[in-house]
């Protein structure tokens, strides 16, 4: 690496780690102000608190890191260009971009940070985060009934689980309905089936069996045991409950196609966090692309100037962002495309930038 290189590397390096430092403290500093009062009525310990914080360092961290990352390649090209190095820089040979490639460096390390928090460190540190919000904060809202589930099986098969009890590993009041084509063809009912570790299958107690043909019907009851493979496995019906928030990409990915197997609808906002892991963290690489052209132009207003322009282009992804993630969610978009949409956009915006500055 050049020295000049090596120069605007280390400069954006620390722009952005204090960019990023201030984000981080100021939403935690805004969350802190607006949950003030209800720490101090539930009596929660300072330790709780500052690990709730803690928790949520990870989540902030990636959301924040385009608007930083923006921030940082237009305050250093920007003092580059008001300092007239720029022009030097330009007069000594140098394009736009070999000018570039510093940053570029530094987008892909941030890129490939938020990659790693996106898919493993933010979902486990969320888990924590939302454990704690549905003890002391009663946030329930997403969490699926585990009454009354009825789950499609390959074969045309519908399984009924009146409840389902997770922590004994135990469904009461199921049905297991045959069709074939439109007509019930059979159809078996059990108090209730526990899942055997041994099998890998759950074992129904007690069952009785009807038989449909044309007009007739057969009745049998079996006062013993029968076992039923499912699609969906054990542990899976366990996560029922568990946001894709808090999944890492690994789990995330079985947790989709386990449901899709099992003919679970609304699935769209899963499958669009899910593309959203891998694509939000290439945000921060598309935002130096943009600021970095944007900055070669000399502006009047100075440092306000530049911040007010960071903050409009920053806002202006995150909200375009949310705004294409609640289509998707609404499944009138594909979930791939919901999630990189915001990227394709604003990498055309950083193209047009380019050329205009070359």
């Amino acid at each position: 690496m050049k020295l000049l290189d090596r120069y605007i590397f280390r400069q954006f390096a620390v722009s952005f780690f204090f960019a990023s430092a201030a984000f981080i403290a100021l939403f935690i500093l805004i969350s802190m102000v607006e949950n003030l009062d209800e720490f101090i009525d539930l009596g929660i310990g300072p330790g709780k608190i500052i690990g709730y914080y803690l928790s949520s360092i990870p989540s902030t961290l990636l959301v924040t890191s385009p608007v930083a990352a923006l921030l940082s390649s237009i305050l250093v090209a920007g003092k580059l260009s008001a300092m007239s190095e720029l022009s030097a820089i330009k007069s000594a040979g140098i394009s736009l971009n070999q000018l570039l490639r510093p940053f570029i460096l530094g987008g892909l390390i941030i890129c490939s940070i938020n990659m790693l928090n996106a898919c493993w460190l933010g979902p486990a540190a969320a888990a924590d985060k939302i454990a704690f919000e549905r003890t002391y904060f009663h946030r329930t809202q997403n969490l699926q009934p585990n009454n009354n589930m009825h789950i499609l099986e390959s074969g045309n098969r519908i399984v009924s689980i009146g409840e389902l009890l997770i922590n004994q590993s135990k469904g009461l009041h199921v049905s297991i309905e045959q069709f074939n084509g439109t007509r019930l063809a059979t159809r078996m009912d059990a108090p209730e089936m526990i899942f055997d570790q041994t099998l890998h299958k759950w074992v129904l107690k007690e069952t009785s069996s009807r038989s449909f043909t044309g007009n007739s019907e057969q009745y049998h009851l079996n006062p013993g045991h029968d076992t039923l493979g499912m699609a969906m496995s054990l542990k899976s019906l366990r996560k029922l409950n568990v946001q894709p928030d808090e999944m890492n990409i690994l789990e995330h990915y079985r947790y989709t196609r386990e449901k899709d197997k099992a003919g679970f609808s609304g699935l769209d906002r899963a499958k669009v966090k899910l593309h959203a892991k891998i694509a939000f963290p290439f945000a921060s690489l598309v935002s130096i692309l943009i600021g970095v052209p944007l900055s070669t132009v000399r502006k009047r207003g100075g440092k306000a100037a530049e911040f007010s322009i960071t903050l409009f282009i920053g806002f202006l992804y995150l909200g375009l962002q949310k705004t294409i993630a609640t289509i998707g969610y609404a499944g009138l978009l594909e979930p791939w495309i919901a999630a990189w949409l915001p990227n394709m956009l604003f990498l055309a915006v950083a193209s047009i930038l380019y050329k205009t500055a070359e």
